[in-house]
């Protein structure tokens, strides 16, 4: 069994021994409906003589990330996650592009994987609750830096109009300051941009007090449990000269927790080498989004 999964539906398209039709149907996202039908197609496979002793169940990695996944495993159901980058699919220019195509591809797609075709697809590792969860600091705080980067440069970009520059908005003082600016020509800085940038240094602020959370959170789990889990070897890798606390932390939830089996997956994430591209006599490597770790996971 496949599932297409959105936001709207499910789409849950089977091949049942003894059935020559391939059932499809359709769902609202509900798991337990989900199983019902499981059951009932085992049961349709178990009226026609052939008892049914193995169930697997695939879908594409997404949105709904690996809960269902874990559910049904914990029902005795043999539950996989796809790559989605793994799936090969036409390339015509205009081709058609349906649930129900889509359905019939993973299909395909999980048959070879499961007859044990070489590089069919593959499979994505599927974390427990506490690997996933275990993996939010270090990302809220990513998207956290992001968003203080976009404001700061946002404000600096509003100053600029006025001629005003050197102003570092992150400085403690930066918001007493700000009545202090003038423009090149001896006028203050006009009310509307003034009441603007008094609150994107409110949101800044408020940023940088949750990125200080994060950070204080972590340091303390660091300090209660030194030797417990991936803690100890945080603590090893932020011995490294040039390897910080956060780098460390990255490398251990989003790095060495991976399936390490896939290499040349775990070098493109680290930056260590790029996503090869070649056609015909052209042949390069694609940057990495990720080369400012480069230096440390070379140390």
């Amino acid at each position: 069994m496949v599932v297409d999964m959105s936001q709207s539906s499910w789409l849950v398209a089977g091949i049942v021994p003894g059935i020559e039709r391939h059932p499809l149907k359709k769902l609202d996202p509900d798991e337990e409906a989900l199983l019902q039908l499981i059951q009932r197609w085992r049961d349709e496979g178990v009226k026609v003589g052939r008892p049914i002793t193995r169930i697997a169940l695939a879908f594409e990695a997404g949105r709904d990330g690996f809960w269902l996944a874990r559910w049904l495993r914990m029902r005795g159901i043999e539950s996989y996650v796809i790559h989605s980058t793994s799936v090969a699919v036409p390339r015509e220019h205009r081709r058609a592009k349906t649930d129900r195509l889509d359905s019939e591809l993973l299909k395909r797609v999980f048959i070879g994987w499961l007859r044990g075709e070489p590089d069919h697809c593959r499979m994505v590792a599927i974390p427990t609750l506490e690997e996933e969860d275990a993996k939010r600091p270090n990302r809220e705080r990513e998207n956290l830096i992001g968003e203080r980067t976009r404001i700061v440069n946002r404000m600096k970009g509003c100053l600029a109009r006025l001629g005003i520059r050197n102003f570092k908005s992150t400085l403690r003082k930066a918001s007493e300051l700000l009545a202090t600016l003038s423009t090149p020509e001896g006028r203050p800085v006009p009310p509307n941009t003034l009441a603007e940038l008094r609150r994107d240094m409110a949101r800044l602020r408020f940023i940088m007090d949750q990125i200080q959370e994060i950070e204080r959170t972590r340091l303390q789990g660091l300090k209660q449990s030194p030797e417990k889990g991936p803690h100890a070897m945080v603590r090893l890798l932020a011995r490294v000269i040039g390897v910080g606390i956060e780098t460390a932390d990255m490398l251990v939830h989003e790095v060495l927790s991976r399936n390490l089996r896939d290499r040349r997956a775990v070098a493109r994430y680290a930056g260590l080498t790029g996503s090869p591209d070649e056609s015909g006599r052209k042949r390069r490597e694609k940057a990495s989004p990720r080369q400012a770790i480069h230096g440390c996971v070379a140390a």
